[in-house]
């Protein structure tokens, strides 16, 4: 073989073997089509339909972008326009749309994982929706992660701990609901971690306290609780976003180079630390309805770089001193809604051009903004130190309770051992637990059931704590004095309000006349039964207030109901046609009516006196944000003018009121048929819906009358256990009518069945 044949071969075998450049951008681009087809084709990636030359020439926009390094993609980001729409509906945040039921968080980020030089991902408001894979650690060269605004939830999944070049790692606006990992700093290069807008739950990891090179942390609008861990090692941090969370310690040392620090809406306690006086870089603090006491620090004020401070709605007390100095880029001050008493500071004294300060609701001797008398002050400061002693009085209650009670325990088994070893008779040994005739009053029924719950649930239990008691000046205070932008809505007890007491609650308040005649001890011995009725789905009384001043209306006194407040409104707007984007599915409406059942059982039977004729109607059920129920104005016969009228008779609130019981039976059949025909039943009467029934005995009338979204959503078997128990509860033959606990019973059968055909469906559709 001559030279030249022997230089053609070298040649051409370079290039069959040499790696085609050509062929590497066509799997590139092969993997962008591929994740474009995840995505369900975003428009912002419309422009690669039509786009036949190299991608990584492709023209960025503020919707995507892509960059590339020697023929390789390292860098995608892309925005989609699935974002939040902020509902009219109590300003609740609904998701307008996320990506299909076939969309696969699982396959998409294997599609993604073929893009391995990846140092930078960003995927934005794109509906990606379902729990993040382990498999994401696969990009492993992955620099900044950003999946804000899409719908993932669950935990993040423990092998990005292994992803060390990442310096940004940003999930914010998800559903993320576990606890914040413990390994985070794993990521020894991190600068920004962003999970702010999520349900993060549990404790604020220490761990994240060794990252030396965190520039900003924001974990905001969460549901973080318990202690905030000293912050001083974090020597590079400059934001700190904690709001909206349930943080309760004191404030902890804060790192000297902090430049914005957002605290507000926890309930942190106890003093603002001195330190915080030396943050000399620090030019926005905002610790607002928090539960802050004591005098602020003077230097706070004059900090060099400070222009927006914020000390709003806490229990701030003591004067200011003459000579307060304040900083020269000081813009924004707020101190209202403390107890703050003396003179205003000259340099607060005034809004100018430069500085606006807000003052209002404290006790200071300045009238240019509202102030309250100095006595407001001083006696809301004493009944928190009350407080704090009633706290610390309860709480070595239990401690001594539960020492007597292991000490009992421990007696107990010794006393049964010795009995074993004697070999005494049983019979000898346990009397009869209830008897058959009871004197006191209460139905043997009731005692019976009774037997079963817990002693803790009984209003005899002397640990339970006692309604708070409100000022009617408070109460004005909370709710703009009763404006009409906190109104609520009115119902068969008269008016409901919104407001927001001074340590940030968001509270429901309901207005009742009473009679004069009423005994105002007496109410309060009722009230303190009232708060004592603590279930998962009841909405808790907190407090009240009585006001004997007269009414203009009814020329009466008047008690005020302080609740907590429900975010979502009630079940009766999810069953309306009006908004059928919250319309619930037939499992939904199972859940939430188990709820309800639950709550109603445990007022017949988990309680001491029972508490009967509970008001039950869908419109009295609420849900909060993940959908819970907890039924409303229960218990009212407790203060209503029906019960003092009985009682005039000397009749009396009797305990085992039959007719009562089967009230709420009769009352609760209703909300099953509601749940069951949904829209029908607006403006339509009971008998109405009464003839009705007799649809549900054909497969034809069940699709008359039922709401559509059951009937596609539900089993036929679990529809039939539902009508069956409905039919049963609105019996017009009062004995024919089952027990509250007949009607969970087969509440919780239907669900189980409803589950068991869910699961078998999907286990189809996916074979």
């Amino acid at each position: 073989m001559g030279p030249f044949h022997l230089l053609f071969l070298v040649i051409l075998s370079w290039v069959l073997f040499l790696p085609s450049t050509h062929e590497l951008q066509t799997s590139q681009r092969q993997v962008l089509l591929q994740l474009r087809k995840h995505l369900e084709f975003p428009s912002a990636l419309g422009v690669m339909e039509n786009f036949n030359g190299d991608l990584c020439y492709l023209s960025s926009s503020a919707q995507m972008s892509i960059s590339c390094q020697d023929n390789l993609i390292t860098g995608l980001k892309i925005m989609g326009d699935k974002l939040f729409n902020v509902s009219e509906f109590n300003g609740f945040a609904i998701p307008n749309k996320t990506l299909s039921e076939s969309f696969s968080t699982d396959s998409f980020v294997t599609t993604l994982s073929r893009l391995p030089s990846l140092r930078v991902l960003s995927l934005v408001s794109l509906g990606i929706w379902g729990p993040l894979p382990d498999k994401i650690h696969r990009l492993s060269s992955l620099e900044v992660l950003d999946l804000s605004s899409n719908f993932i939830f669950g935990s993040i999944p423990p092998k990005i701990s292994t992803m060390v070049k990442l310096h940004t790692l940003s999930l914010e606006a998800n559903y993320f609901n576990e606890t914040v990992p413990d390994w985070l700093d794993s990521l020894s290069n991190l600068t920004v971690l962003c999970l702010k807008n999520n349900r993060f739950k549990g404790q604020f990891p220490s761990s994240i306290c060794r990252i030396k090179t965190l520039t900003s942390i924001a974990l905001s609008h969460n549901e973080l609780s318990g202690k905030l861990p000293d912050m001083s090692t974090l020597t590079s941090l400059h934001v700190l976003d904690l709001r909206e969370n349930h943080l309760d310690s004191e404030l902890p040392v804060m790192p000297k180079g902090l430049v914005t620090a957002l605290l507000s809406k926890n309930s942190f306690s106890g003093k603002i630390p001195a330190q915080f006086s030396d943050l000399s870089q620090l030019q926005h603090l905002d610790l607002a309805f928090n539960n802050l006491s004591g005098t602020p620090p003077s230097n706070l004020f004059s900090l060099p770089k400070i222009s927006y401070l914020n000390l709003a709605s806490n229990m701030l007390s003591g004067a200011f001193p003459a000579d307060l100095n304040c900083g020269g880029k000081l813009g924004f001050v707020d101190i209202s809604k403390n107890k703050l008493i003396g003179d205003l500071p000259s340099c607060l004294g005034s809004n100018s051009d430069e500085r606006v300060v807000e003052f209002t609701g404290n006790c200071l001797a300045d009238d240019s903004q509202h102030q309250h008398e100095l006595s407001y002050c001083k006696q809301a400061l004493s009944r928190r130190k009350q407080s704090r002693v009633r706290e610390t009085v309860v709480l070595v209650a239990i401690v001594i309770g539960a020492v007597l009670v292991l000490v009992l325990f421990v007696f107990g088994v010794l006393s049964l051992y010795r009995r074993y070893r004697s070999r005494t008779s049983e019979h000898n040994i346990f009397a009869k637990a209830v008897p058959d005739n009871s004197p006191n009053g209460f139905c043997s029924e009731l005692v019976t059931n009774a037997r079963f719950i817990s002693q803790a649930a009984k209003l005899e239990t002397h640990g339970a704590p006692v309604c708070q008691l409100f000022s009617l000046e408070e109460l004005k205070e909370a709710t703009n004095n009763f404006d009409f932008s906190m109104f609520l809505g009115e119902g068969s007890l008269g008016k409901l309000y919104k407001g927001k007491l001074e340590n940030g609650t968001s509270v429901a308040i309901r207005p009742l006349a009473i009679s004069k005649k009423c005994s105002t001890q007496n109410l309060k011995v009722r009230l303190d039964s009232l708060s004592k009725l603590h279930h998962p789905h009841l909405v808790g009384l907190l407090g009240h207030c009585i006001d004997s001043g007269g009414h203009e209306d009814s020329g009466g006194n008047r008690v005020f109901l302080i609740y907590e407040y429900i975010s979502c409104g009630n079940y009766r707007t999810y069953l309306s046609e009006n908004y059928p984007e919250k319309v619930l599915k037939w499992a939904d409406r199972l859940a939430i009516l188990i709820g309800v059942a639950k709550a109603v059982h445990f007022l017949h039977t988990g309680v001491i006196p029972g508490s009967f004729n509970n008001r039950l109607k869908t419109n009295n059920i609420l849900l909060d944000e993940h959908r819970i129920p907890k039924l409303s104005d229960y218990g009212m016969s407790i203060i209503t003018e029906e019960i003092e009228k009985l009682e005039a008779k000397g009749e009396g609130p009797k305990s085992c009121r039959k007719k009562d019981l089967e009230g709420d039976v009769y009352n609760f059949g209703f909300i099953l048929l509601e749940s069951l025909v949904g829209p029908i039943v607006s403006g339509k009467g009971d008998m109405f819906l009464l003839s009705e029934m007799a649809s549900f005995g054909s497969q034809d009338g069940r699709r008359r009358i039922v709401d559509p979204i059951v009937l596609t959503t539900c089993s036929q078997e679990s529809l039939s256990i539902v009508v069956s128990i409905t039919k049963k509860c609105i019996s017009p033959e009062v004995s024919s009518r089952p027990s509250f606990e007949d009607v969970l019973w087969n509440l919780q059968y239907a669900a189980q069945v409803q589950a068991t055909a869910d699961a078998d469906q999907k286990s189809d559709a996916t074979s």
